[in-house]
């Protein structure tokens, strides 16, 4: 399973960027994945990086369609081959 937090900025459309965010997450919404919103950050659990790319660009573009002449997309992944880990499993373990 990969893990992947995904953070989607637009550049020079002012201080709030509430709307265009919603943009990005509305293409994450739609791809069916389990995602969990933060407040500085999404987070996604995919089986392959074609699937989380594929949303990754959904939702960049989105933001693009929304107006944005700028979008800065941060990426970190965590493709654990050894295990099955969730969202769920990597908090349950330090909750332990």
């Amino acid at each position: 399973m990969i893990i992947a937090q995904i953070s989607i900025t637009p550049i020079g459309v002012g201080v709030s960027v509430h709307d265009y965010v919603k943009a990005a997450l509305d293409e994450i919404k739609r791809s069916g994945l389990n995602y969990e919103l933060n407040a500085m950050a999404t987070v996604v659990e995919t089986k392959s990086l074609d699937e989380l790319f594929d949303v990754i660009k959904k939702a960049h573009n989105a933001v693009l369609s929304k107006g944005a002449k700028r979008v800065i997309t941060e990426i970190k992944i965590d493709d654990r081959r050894d295990k099955d880990a969730t969202m769920r499993s990597k908090v349950e373990s330090i909750e332990k």
